[in-house]
């Protein structure tokens, strides 16, 4: 039970900081803080049904992710470079121009 309600924290922290923060770099961290909250949840549910799905889907959830992750990292290091911003709501201003 402590660990889904860990993972219920993960999963807040996570949103926070998605609705929240400004910067590209720290609005990746959060929506991995959010992907680690659910891929705990396959291993906790998983692990209480007596079965090892729960651990398949977190490997191949923690491949898809990190796969993601190398593809948005490219294009924030893209984005920065082209046009030295890191803040959304900046990137966001070049559009209607």
């Amino acid at each position: 039970m402590e660990y889904i309600i860990l993972s219920l924290i993960l999963l807040a922290i996570g949103i926070y900081g998605l609705v929240m923060k400004r910067n590209l770099l720290k609005i990746l961290m959060s929506i991995e803080i959010i992907a680690a909250a659910a891929s705990m949840n396959f291993v906790i549910f998983g692990s209480m049904a007596g079965d090892q799905l729960g651990q398949v889907f977190f490997i191949l959830a923690l491949s898809v992710d990190t796969v993601i992750t190398a593809v948005v990292i490219a294009l924030v290091l893209i984005a920065y470079r082209e046009y030295g911003i890191l803040d959304v709501w900046d990137l966001s201003k070049l559009k209607e121009s």
